[in-house]
């Protein structure tokens, strides 16, 4: 009967998330998002380990920019599987340069540099040894010469902007996922030891919930940072261990009036032992906040990882941070290039935004008393 009215329960909840518009919007846009991290080096024109294929001939270019790209190959073998490219990325030895045009000799391929105003490159000769013995000069410049178009143009250092963004969708991600879990293990935890014994645990817990939030966020996890060092992973981990508190915090207050409940009482007098009654019988009836605030948690983990990369002490060069990426360009706003700073800046709202409604439909659906 139980189980039957917890099914009943879940299955109402979620005809209220799908009533939700901006809800189910959000949820599908996280999906999308979710998925193109994963095979973001696939979607990438620059696959190269974090999009990092500089070319500053053509630095700060705005959206739609094209140019031919001349590509020599290297003649070192790369021993990556096709599962290592397309979660890390291609460890890329070929030289790329863009140019503006080119013509061919006998033993040469003749050259002129991408220069930027009325200045013309100075011409530069390539060997034909450079590529391959058995193609011809037509296959040559068929395979090796392109048209290429930066659809969001490129960054200072003449990076492709969309491969960076695509990437940077990981580090957002990952920060989340990373953080929210640290916070739920530590928060759930020491929230249900507090509202369920009781004593002098309640107290040193409380007592640690409330140093801890007495402390700015933004300030104890560059201490963290500090701490552990600069790093992808001692970034996860500072932002995690700030997080917990409100979680533990919500957790106790719902331990605290779940475990008068009879079927608590039930359960005691039966002699089941103290884990069981909290895994079994009181965090499940008590997850619903919990929830709620995991979807807020990420967002602002995302935001806090964005700050900490802004102040150069989170994801480090040559990563793809969209924080980062708005320390490298806030300056070009006042330079007439303000979409080099925007374009990640939207990123950054479009996915907080998403979890902060989704938080919102999801708190909603799970609310009993609605």
């Amino acid at each position: 009967m139980q189980k039957t009215k917890s099914n009943s329960l879940s299955k109402l909840a979620l005809q209220r998330f799908k009533k939700n518009f901006w809800g189910v919007l959000s949820f599908w846009f996280i999906v999308f998002c979710a998925l193109m991290a994963v095979i973001a080096y696939m979607l990438a024109p620059d696959s190269s380990k974090n999009a990092n294929q500089m070319h500053l001939s053509i630095h700060s270019k705005s959206p739609g920019f094209s140019v031919k790209m001349l590509t020599i190959p290297s003649n070192t073998l790369s021993d990556q599987s096709y599962l290592n490219k397309i979660f890390f990325g291609t460890k890329n030895m070929d030289t790329e340069i863009p140019i503006e045009g080119y013509s061919f000799n006998d033993t040469f391929l003749e050259i002129t540099p991408y220069t930027e105003g009325e200045l013309t490159g100075i011409s530069k000769r390539i060997e034909l040894t450079s590529f391959p013995d058995q193609l011809t000069k037509d296959e040559i410049a068929q395979e090796f010469i392109e048209d290429r178009t930066f659809i969001l143009g490129t960054d200072k250092y003449g990076r492709d902007l969309l491969s960076r963004m695509l990437i940077g969708i990981r580090i957002s991600f990952s920060i989340g996922f990373v953080a929210v879990f640290i916070s739920l293990l530590l928060g759930i935890s020491l929230g249900a030891i507090a509202g369920y014994f009781g004593g002098k645990a309640d107290v040193f817990i409380m007592w640690l919930i409330n140093v801890t939030w007495s402390i700015p966020t933004l300030l104890l996890v560059i201490a963290i940072t500090l701490a552990l060092g600069k790093g992808f992973w001692q970034v996860f981990i500072a932002v995690g261990l700030t997080m917990w508190v409100e979680v533990a915090r919500v957790v106790r207050g719902q331990v605290l009036s779940i475990k008068q409940m009879q079927y608590v009482t039930a359960a005691k007098a039966l002699g089941y032992n103290h884990f069981r009654i909290i895994t079994k019988h009181i965090l499940p009836n008590s997850l619903a906040p919990v929830i709620v605030i995991s979807a807020a948690n990420f967002a602002a983990a995302i935001l806090i990882e964005s700050g900490l990369s802004f102040l150069g002490i989170g994801a480090q060069p040559p990563m793809a941070s969209w924080g980062a990426m708005i320390k490298d360009h806030y300056s070009y706003i006042i330079l007439g290039k303000a979409y080099l700073a925007i374009i990640p800046g939207l990123g950054i709202m479009s996915l907080v935004m998403a979890f902060m409604l989704i938080g919102n439909a999801l708190r909603d659906a799970l609310d009993v008393k609605g």
